[in-house]
């Protein structure tokens, strides 16, 4: 017996999603049709599926297909699947419902965007696309009942707040839509969804790859003599030929972007296409899709990879991990394999050697795409290393078998351009002769590591020096030791004394200058190593500096402390590191300091000094003052004492 009907609210945040969606979001109210369409063809492919793993499930799979059905009299479309369907819960879950994380920031991009464009993407990403049935229905009908289930389940609504759900004992296994539908409205969008010739349309345009077929009932046949009408056979709408399986001449690029927005629900045309078929001792066809912007959720721990695997066009998963590394996480498609078991589990992907062949190929085959995009389309490829880029970097960390073709897609600012990025091969060819480093920085912002002390001897010598401002770029350049036989090195770590590498003042004459130097110092820096020892592990002159008094060095192999402090916000505690204060011997305020030490190294001033000059070199590269308080005071007093 069916339950009494209950009327429910929809969550707040799905309350707002409809009404974006109704109002403001789809510029194209055809797409409601695909979307559709889409869900039912999801839900045959997953009845398949758990037919074949679950061989007590009662159900036929001997004709799975998609039913439209036009009403005219009652002014409806019906879009009908037997496929797995859904149980009460399922419904309440998925429809009434939103419950996914990240609705309100979802909500909140779409109202900050401007452009409408961008907005469909973001809802297309987030998947609610049976939403858009409220664009052309005022009223929505679903009716289903979930395989292997006796009890059925009836929802309502009308979009505006609330639904009804009852359940339903005499319903078929499956899913039936229907849309109570609005009147057709040239000037606001709205088709004519009750002609067969606009159903037909908008199924061949967005749905003819669907591997399942698409019927709709034939208008009603000649009567017999005694005025008895028979309707005709079924129109089958779609060709149902996979559009991987199809040869590449055969396949149109608007089939494929076609195919790319059924699958991503992206809004936007992919950036690159990959078609490739492998014959041998094991066969498959791919096609994978380069998006042309980063999805909103590409960081989030939830995210899931987008290529699907199929065996001989059986749905087998969604996101098979097993096919694409993580850092390829952004690129879309569908694997078809041949010889795999249709019960192949991801555990079993995970070792198959076969499966371990196909990535690799995949890896190589999206890298080369995007090698190939960088050189023949500078523009279109840095547009789309400002969107993957930093997932891209990802791969220096995990994928040591494709680090170098890794290193060859890096872009990334440097002093040689306020603007343009640079390739490392770029920056290669415009080193100086006798130079065999990379130079680079790394920093919260560009404005930061400009101005950063470190950066001034290689600015005032032309070193073009690597810009690193992503988190990311801490731990790949420390993991990373060279390119194309050309060490990396941080300015801001170890010795670096630009006077042996190419210009030839490393003359008799400067080693004398510098051995004098030293010599002059050694009491001041002596001195400062005992009175800094709780904050630094030496003290030494500096050939970096030109304008600044002192700088915060870490030896070759230390931690920087962006890096430290990543690990620790991870839950990793690790030791302090003391760094290495080096001083410009040149400057005013270090040659005041050494000669009032030679005056008076009893001085309690002169601890107070050198504290101030540690910490205005720690804070000149954006560090943290391990006692701010106490640094102020002795800013404040110091400058006191100089009116």
């Amino acid at each position: 017996m069916a339950s009494p009907t209950q009327t429910l609210e929809f969550q707040a945040e799905t309350r707002q999603l409809l009404q974006l969606v109704i109002h403001s979001i789809y510029s194209n109210k055809d797409i409601f049709l695909r979307e559709l369409i889409s869900n039912a063809s999801d839900a045959l492919d997953k009845l398949r599926l758990e037919s074949l793993t679950d061989t007590g499930l009662d159900a036929d799979t001997s004709d799975l297909h998609i039913t439209l059905d036009i009403d005219r009299d009652a002014r409806t479309l019906t879009v009908r699947d037997n496929g797995i369907g859904m149980t009460r819960d399922d419904v309440v879950d998925l429809i009434g419902t939103i419950a996914k994380s990240g609705t309100a920031s979802l909500l909140a991009k779409i109202k900050e965007t401007k452009d409408a464009a961008a907005a469909q993407s973001l809802i297309g990403q987030f998947g609610v696309g049976f939403y858009s049935a409220f664009m052309v229905a005022d009223k929505v009908t679903l009716r289903t009942r979930r395989a292997g289930s006796e009890q059925g389940t009836v929802w309502e609504s009308d979009g505006e707040g609330t639904y009804t759900i009852a359940e339903a004992g005499d319903l078929p296994v499956g899913t039936s839509v229907t849309l109570h539908l609005k009147p057709a409205d040239g000037e606001d969008g709205l088709g004519d969804y009750l002609a067969a010739w606009k159903v037909r349309q908008i199924v061949k345009q967005y749905s003819d790859f669907i591997r399942w077929p698409i019927r709709m009932a034939a208008e009603a046949a000649a009567g017999d003599q005694d005025g008895t009408e028979h309707p005709g056979e079924p129109e089958t709408l779609n060709s149902m030929k996979a559009l991987w399986a199809r040869p590449r001449s055969e396949v149109t690029e608007a089939e494929y972007n076609e195919f790319y927005q059924q699958i991503s629900h992206d809004w936007q045309d992919p950036a690159e296409t990959i078609h490739m078929r492998a014959e041998g001792t094991f066969e498959y066809e791919a096609l994978l899709f380069i998006p042309a912007h980063a999805p909103f959720d590409l960081f989030s721990r939830d995210t899931k990879r987008g290529v699907q695997l199929y065996v001989k066009r059986v749905f087998i998963m969604d996101d098979c991990d097993a096919l694409m590394p993580n850092y390829l996480r952004f690129v879309k498609g569908v694997v078809d394999a041949h010889d795999l078991s249709l019960n192949v589990s991801r555990e079993i992907l995970q070792h198959d050697r076969q499966i371990t062949a196909v990535r690799r190929r995949l890896v190589k085959k999206v890298l080369g795409a995007l090698k190939s995009t960088r050189a023949t389309d500078t523009g279109a490829y840095l547009k789309l290393w400002d969107q993957f880029g930093r997932v891209l970097k990802e791969g220096l960390i995990e994928d040591r078998d494709n680090t170098d073709a890794l290193l060859e897609l890096v872009s990334v600012a440097s002093t040689n351009d306020p603007q343009e990025p640079t390739a490392l091969r770029e920056y290669v060819a415009r080193m100086k002769d006798g130079q065999d480093t990379i130079y680079y920085l790394t920093g919260e912002n560009r404005a930061m590591v400009e101005n950063s002390p470190h950066m001034e001897a290689f600015t005032a010598k032309g070193y073009e020096v690597l810009i690193l401002t992503d988190p990311i770029d801490e731990i790949w350049t420390d993991q990373i030791p060279s390119f194309d036989g050309h060490r990396f090195q941080s300015i801001a770590k170890g010795q670096v004394d630009l006077d042996d590498d190419s210009d030839g003042d490393g003359s008799d004459e400067a080693k004398t200058e510098k051995a004098r130097r030293e010599q002059d110092f050694a009491a001041l820096l002596g001195w400062l190593r005992t009175t800094l020892a709780e904050h630094v592990k030496q003290v030494r002159l500096s050939t970096r500096l030109t304008t600044s008094a002192a700088c915060l060095v870490g030896d070759a192999q230390d931690l920087t402390p962006t890096l430290e402090k990543m690990y620790r916000a991870m839950g990793q505690e690790l030791p302090a590191v003391k760094r290495i204060l080096e001083l410009n011997p040149t400057h005013p305020l270090i040659i005041a300091l050494r000669g009032a030490h030679e005056t008076n190294a009893d001085d309690p001033a002169l601890a107070d000094l050198a504290e101030l000059v540690h910490g205005s070199a720690l804070l000149a590269e954006g560090g943290d003052l391990p006692d701010p308080a106490r640094f102020t005071r002795l800013l404040t007093d110091r400058l006191t004492r100089t009116l």
